[in-house]
């Protein structure tokens, strides 16, 4: 997150914080020990029809020790190589720079290497990867070197007539859709060593927000037998963590089945992932996404999950946590919005099985059984959707919690749409929206005694050197307001700021009284909360039993 989000001159920061951040591991022949998931997957596609002697997979900084005058393809992994990403945009304004991050200013100098490399005219460079779509968009073909983007996953049958396209020295499309696959046998699980351990769980997600690429790939699950193949691999290679990839780790043994994939498998996921923590040779396990509705939905599959993971998390929030070692849980959940307007526009099914017109309630009923089960979530946050007027973000604030500005992705299904770009087009409201979210974020920093006052100068310095050009005047009251140069209630009283105001928000109880009929038969009677079941159904959940409804006063909660 660093990487894609601060500028070169900060770098300091991360060789002081982390000195050995740049140290890898190689193999004996020099290749790389570890490298992403994707490109293992392309690896291990590639060893269908070539030989381990043709195929090799290395660092940026080793390109020359394996280019020479038989290379035919190079083939890059991209994350953010033109620095466009959702945290770019926006983060590196902040920081009072331009708008390339870190990850950029390598990659630009990777794709110079391979540019100038002696060898060149006989190899063609295929890019794929995460970013790819950055390299189309923005025609930078010939500035990068490039002959073809492929979007997609390597599986598919179009890869290995790509390379041998490129192989044979024939002309290649600029741009390549490869065909994700559409069952479980057709994924490839790699078996080697990747980064943060990282194994496939599931692709798709389902609930279908509008902004979301990988929510338009097919819903898989994949074989639990499979996974710890991939678990087991990684541990023989030297690894100690294990990170299982999902869009929603909540939908993993209920996809396709009889029951609807937003109702969890409890006992599915509780068997998964206590057999990956307790794998021989893994030390430690990092959370990937997740949704919140499940939170509600299930709050016994949370505890439980808690009870097998918390020993193997790697991550202490000691002023949180009432753990006995303070560990904690992170998984990435989007929140994207406070508004009910604006979530019925961009992601009407987030919150099912419960009505997106209670979208709020579900987040902080969500939160509550997170939160009691040491589960800290990394909240995301859009400003500046198409459409978004002040009162959304008014919503949003009352109700805030990591954002980043609109990012129009590729082949999304609002792509075309236009929203905020740059941070200049901020309104005051956008910005107080951004700067209560990092105030927030950065507030166990400010515990030692000297922390306060050092962030209010050092905040208060860097606008008036650099950040009131840079961000436009509607940067300048939010930047008070997060300095803490005076009390918000001042400002707000002054009209500077919106401070926010209570949210009348729904219990579980009521949230679960207001599903549909026919989703009742799929709640966990142990987790309490069940309305009286209707005749009709008693012969659907007999197990369920009748319970009496007693309506629970409507509760407030404040966000400050």
């Amino acid at each position: 997150m660093a990487l894609a989000s601060i500028p070169q001159w900060l770098e300091f920061v991360l060789n002081k914080k982390y000195p050995k951040w740049r140290e890898v591991e190689h193999n004996e022949d020099g290749s790389a020990r570890y490298m992403p998931a994707g490109v293992r997957v392309l690896e291990k596609s590639l060893l269908r029809e070539y030989t381990g002697d043709e195929v090799v997979a290395c660092f940026p900084d080793d390109l020359d020790k394996f280019i020479g005058p038989n290379t035919r393809v190079v083939a890059v992994s991209t994350h953010n190589p033109l620095g466009v990403t959702f945290a770019a945009g926006v983060y590196t304004s902040i920081y009072g720079s331009s708008k390339e991050p870190l990850n950029s200013i390598y990659s630009r100098r990777m794709f110079d290497k391979i540019k100038s490399s002696p060898y060149r005219k006989n190899f063609q460079v295929v890019v794929g990867g995460s970013g790819g779509w950055q390299i189309t968009q923005t025609n930078s073909f010939e500035e990068l070197g490039v002959d073809c983007v492929a979007e997609g996953r390597s599986e598919s049958a179009d890869t290995l007539a790509l390379f041998r396209k490129a192989i044979a020295g024939e002309a290649l499309p600029r741009e390549l859709n490869l065909v994700h696959p559409s069952s479980r046998d057709a994924i490839l699980f790699p078996d080697k060593r990747t980064t943060f351990g990282v194994v496939e769980m599931t692709t798709g997600c389902g609930r279908r927000c509008q902004f979301c690429v990988p929510d338009l790939n097919p819903q898989i699950d994949m074989p639990k037998a499979r996974i710890m193949d991939a678990v087991r691999a990684n541990v023989r290679q030297g690894n100690k963590v294990i990170s299982l990839a999902t869009e929603d780790m909540f939908i993993w043994g209920q996809v396709h089945t009889d029951t609807p994939f937003f109702f969890p498998n409890r006992e599915a996921l509780v068997d998964l992932y206590t057999e990956i923590v307790n794998t021989p040779g893994v030390e430690h396990h990092l959370l990937s996404h997740c949704t919140m509705a499940p939170f509600v939905v299930d709050p016994k599959l949370i505890q439980q999950l808690s009870e097998v993971l918390l020993p193997k998390s790697p991550i202490h929030l000691p002023l949180l946590s009432t753990h006995p070692q303070k560990k904690a849980l992170v998984p990435l959940i989007g929140l994207e919005t406070g508004s009910v307007r604006m979530a019925k526009q961009i992601m009407p099914s987030k919150g099912v099985p419960f009505s997106i017109d209670d979208w709020p309630s579900v987040v902080l009923e969500g939160l509550r059984v997170a939160n009691q089960n040491n589960w800290f979530p990394m909240m995301t946050l859009m400003i500046g959707n198409p459409g978004e007027t002040d009162q959304d973000t008014r919503e949003t604030l009352d109700l805030v919690l990591v954002p980043s500005i609109f990012t129009p992705l590729h082949d999304t299904r609002m792509e075309h749409q236009t929203g905020v770009t740059q941070t200049r087009q901020l309104s005051p409201l956008q910005w107080q929206l951004m700067m209560k979210c990092w105030k927030h974020n950065l507030r166990p920093g400010q515990y030692s005694w000297w922390g306060p006052m050092a962030w209010r100068m050092g905040a208060l310095f860097m606008w008036l050197y650099r950040l009131r050009k840079l961000n436009g005047p509607n940067f300048t009251w939010p930047l008070m307001m997060f300095a803490g140069v005076a009390p918000e209630r001042i400002l707000q009283r002054i009209g500077k700021i919106h401070v926010g105001k209570p949210l009348a928000a729904k219990s579980r109880r009521e949230l679960i009284a207001s599903l549909r009929p026919n989703y009742l038969k799929h709640l966990r009677a142990d987790n309490g909360d069940l309305p009286a079941v209707p005749s009709s159904y008693q012969e659907v959940i007999p197990d369920m039993g009748p319970m009496p409804f007693v309506p629970s006063a409507q509760s407030l909660r404040v966000i400050p």
